[in-house]
Order: structure tokens, then C-alpha cells, then sequence
């Protein structure tokens, strides 16, 4: 999320109403984010805006101008996101129309921010393109992956990224074509900032048959099913430290099925944690805090987790994300 100074109930107020004449029943007040959340967990957002195009990012951007202690907060497939029980005070944008939008050319696809990854996937290797078939196994969006650069099987997006369409928020939600180098890739994180918002990424991706990309594209559905629990999840918990895994670790410990309300880690992969029907975000968090606080006092190890916590606070153990989500 952009950092801004907490908002009150009537800025929240204000910005909807700036909002209502453009967005229609396309924004919303307290609205469940649940459905949002490959957990399917959380509460709701202060103001959740469906935006389907470019021109209404600047809309938004005069909105949230006007009120400026109203942060923002982009969801794509929430595959990384845990939203707290009580929900999020922020403006909550999802991506739609224009920003689903995939044009290929020669080897060169692109795609807006809202696309799913396993969709791109497909249609690419539909099209006989090879390189992004280790997206059909994460379910995020292009711009998720693209601030997050995701990756898998031995691949991120750092390697077959050109560039990608960004707007500042910050700045009237003007729009600028960003560079690779300019992105700032690390792992799994980007340099972008939380008022900057992905628009739309293209790909240099290379020539193959279509049969040989769609066999890859099963080799890694068929490795995920047998290896990775099915149901509501985000995928890895935890981040593997250097030189080791955080599901053996986890596995070593003995904390395999250890259950807090309704969330347990799975006994498939230890470094999943599965939420059933009814479960509250509270006791994800504080099954995350238990694996941790375990596995460091066993081994020595402080495992870091890679989900994202909104609405959350220090004093349930988890901090504010620091930067924007897709």
C-alpha cells in the first residue's frame, strides 16, 4: 500500500463520492474482499473500484489526490495476500476490460496487468511461443508477476520480460513505458513503489512447436498435482533460506497438520497451509507465528514468509505491507 498518514471515515467518504459519478455500481463501500483471496479469508475494503482502463486510473488519481490520506491497494488473484478479519482501510483497485487484454506479434506478447497467468500460458503456447510456461502453475496476474517477479521451475519473469506500462498514481496516474533494467528485479520483488500501479508487460518469447509448449506446460500441472495441495491456499508460506528448504525444515520439526482454528499446514507440503470453510485470517497468522517461533527454537533458523498481510498490525505479529500489491 502507499504510504499515507491513516485516513478517516470521512475522506473515505469523500473519495467515493468523487468516485460514484464516473464508476457507477463499479465502486463500492465495504466491500468483502474474501472472494478476492486464494485463502478466501478477511474482511472488507473501505472502497473497492473496479477500473477498466487507463483514463480511470487518472480518474482515481484525482480522487485520491483530493484525499490524501486515503492509501491505495491493487488486488490481482490475491495468491499472496491475507486480508485481517476487521478488512483494510485503503481504496482497493482491481484491473478489469482493458487490462485483460493480450495482443500477440511475431515473438513478442503483451498483456494488461489483469490477465492470469495461467491464461497467458496457454494462449501462448496455443500460439507455438515458448517461455512462459512456468506461469500455468502460479496463480497470480501479469501485474503481480511483473512487481513481484514471479517465478518457478527454474524460471522468473526477469528473464523473458521487455518492459512494462506503468502509471504514478502519485503523478495524475500518468503512465510511462519502464524498462527491465528500470524495474529494479530482485527475488521475488521489484523496485516498484506502492502509488505505482502496473498496467500491461511484454514478453520476448521464442518459436517451438505448439505440442512440445503444451506438453511442458502438463509436465508442470502433472509435478504440481502430485506435489502441491489442492483448496484454498496462496502456494509457499515461507521463503527457503539459503542452502535449504523451509518445507523440510517445517517437516523436521514434526509440524506437519499442526492446526489453529481453521487452518492447518498440510500434510501433503509442509510449507502450505490450507484454510477451510469458516477459518478466520487471525488464525493464519497465528499459525504462521507458531511454525516460526518452533522451527526457530529446533534449528536455529528464522524462517520469513512471502505472503502479504493487509490490515494487520505489529501487535498480531505481522506488519503492513511496504510497498503496493497486484
Amino acid at each position: 500500500m502507499g504510504k499515507r498518514v491513516r485516513a478517516l471515515s470521512s475522506e473515505f467518504d469523500a473519495a467515493f463520492n468523487m468516485l460514484s459519478p464516473d464508476f457507477g455500481d463499479r465502486v463500492e463501500r465495504a466491500a468483502p474482499l474474501s472472494q478476492f483471496t486464494t485463502y478466501r479469508l478477511g474482511g472488507p475494503a473501505e472502497i473497492l473500484v473496479r477500473v477498466r482502463n487507463v483514463r480511470e486510473l487518472g480518474i482515481l488519481a484525482t480522487a485520491l489526490e483530493a484525499n490524501p490520506s486515503v492509501p491505495i491497494l491493487v488486488i490481482g488473484r490475491g495468491s499472496n495476500l491475507v486480508v485481517a478479519d476487521a478488512g483494510v482501510s485503503a481504496a482497493v483497485v482491481i484491473l478489469e476490460e482493458d487490462f485483460e487484454r493480450v495482443e500477440i506479434v511475431d515473438e513478442v506478447v503483451s498483456a494488461g496487468a489483469g490477465v492470469p497467468l495461467p491464461v497467458l500460458a496457454r494462449r501462448c503456447a496455443v500460439a507455438g511461443l515458448s517461455g512462459l510456461e512456468f506461469y500455468v502453475g502460479i496463480p497470480g496476474s501479469i501485474g503481480g508477476a511483473v512487481r513481484m517477479n514471479a517465478g518457478g521451475h527454474g524460471s522468473s519473469t526477469a528473464e523473458v520480460l521487455l518492459s512494462a506500462v506503468v502509471a504514478d498514481i502519485s503523478n495524475n496516474g500518468v503512465t510511462s513505458e519502464r524498462s527491465l533494467e528500470s524495474l529494479g528485479f530482485r527475488y521475488r520483488g521489484s523496485a516498484l513503489g506502492g502509488m505505482e500501479i502496473v498496467c500491461s508487460a511484454s514478453f520476448k518469447l521464442v518459436r517451438d512447436e505448439p505440442v512440445a509448449c503444451e506438453e511442458r506446460l502438463s509436465e508442470i500441472v502433472r509435478w504440481r498435482r502430485e506435489n502441491q495441495p489442492g483448496g484454498a491456499n496462496a502456494g509457499s508460506v515461507f521463503r527457503n533460506p539459503d542452502g535449504d528448504s523451509a518445507g523440510r525444515l517445517i517437516e523436521s520439526c514434526g509440524l506437519k497438520g499442526l492446526r489453529i482454528g481453521g487452518v492447518h499446514v498440510s500434510d501433503k507440503h509442509a510449507n502450505f497451509i490450507q484454510a477451510d470453510s469458516g477459518a478466520m485470517a487471525s488464525d493464519l497468522a497465528a499459525l504462521v507465528l507458531e511454525i516460526q517461533r518452533r522451527v526457530l527454537d529446533e534449528t536455529g533458523v528464522r524462517l520469513e514468509t512471502e505472503l502479504h498481510w493487509v490490515g494487520f498490525s505489529k501487535s498480531d505479529g505481522q506488519d503492513e505491507p511496504s510497498e503496493g500489491l497486484q
